[in-house]
Order: structure tokens, then sequence, then C-alpha cells
């Protein structure tokens, strides 16, 4: 399977309002939101004009298949936020998720120079949190009810990657390079 990120485009929305409001992938997320294509198009503007974010659709053979962004991109201490999804299920694959996230290091440390990758994952996603470690992310802490969705309080683990980290360790990882 060939993989690809390419800049979200207008033409996006839809799938993109769809895949996010999928209860497979809102689940492990702090919102479950009720989006519509006004609201999406509101939404797209403001991120096409920020300098601090940046997102990219995931291509899996050609076929749009998920998210990827950035945030913090302004932050004068060179630490980035990020999240993705896959929205395609048949389109989810380990290989896909390793090759995505170390490629997504490669981008951040080498490309842009930046410091660390930060990100918070709800603790029952326990595969995510699996994915990240051995891709070397490190946990940084666990918050207990940290977040009340639904009125249901959920736990938060917060893992980080460093520059210095990813510069130890990328040569012992094997994956497909994506290029952002």
């Amino acid at each position: 399977m060939g993989f690809k990120v390419r800049p979200l485009a207008e033409e996006d929305l839809e799938n993109v309002m769809r895949w996010r409001m999928d209860p497979d992938i809102t689940r492990y997320m702090n919102t479950d939101p009720r989006l519509t294509p006004e609201g999406q198009r509101t939404w797209f503007a403001r991120v096409v004009q920020s300098s601090d974010v940046r997102y990219w659709i995931i291509e899996v053979d050609g076929e749009p298949a998920g998210v990827v962004n950035l945030t913090g991109l302004d932050r004068e201490d060179g630490v980035l936020g990020w999240a993705y999804y896959v929205g395609v299920k048949r389109l989810r694959s380990m290989k896909l998720a390793l090759s995505l996230e170390m490629s997504l290091y490669d981008y951040i440390f080498d490309m842009l120079g930046k410091k660390a990758l930060v990100g918070d994952i709800f603790t029952l996603n326990k595969g995510v949190i699996q994915l990240h470690l051995l891709c070397g992310s490190q946990i940084v802490e666990e918050k207990k009810h940290h977040v009340c969705k639904n009125g249901e309080w959920y736990d938060v683990t917060f893992m980080r990657m460093t520059a210095e980290r990813w510069a130890s360790i990328r040569d012992t990882k094997k994956y497909e390079k994506i290029v952002f």
C-alpha cells in the first residue's frame, strides 16, 4: 500500500465532517461534535488563515482515509501538539500508523526544527498508547478524571517525543517514509 499526506482542501470537508462525527472515532476524543457543512466551511476558513496549525489528509493508495494535524506552530518553546485519525476502517493498518507517526517525527524535528511533540490520549485507548510507545514516545503523566464528556469522566495519558530522543532511536525504526 502507498501512503501519502496532502494539505486539507475544501473538497475534503464532507469526508472530514463524516469521519469526525463517527462514534468509532469520537469515542476516543474529547468531544462528540454535531458538525454542519456551513460550520465546516467556517472552520476551514480559520484553519487556512492560521499560521499556528496545519492539517493534512491521509491517503492510502490515493484514497482519502483520514486526517493528521499539528498545533502550536507559533509557540516559541518549539513544542507542538498533534492528533490524527483514520476514518476509513478498511484502510487502517499498523504499517500506516507506524509510518505516519515516525514520518511526522522526521518532519517536525528535521524540517521544522521543533523540540518536542506532545499528545494526550484517553487512557482507555490502550492500543494507541502502545503504538506511541512502540514509535518511541514516552508517557509523561496520567491524569485521573481529567476530561468530562457526556457526563462521564475519562482518564488521560500525556505522551511526548523529543527531538533528542528521536535522533537517538530513529536508526532502530523501520517505516515507510511519508513526505509532509
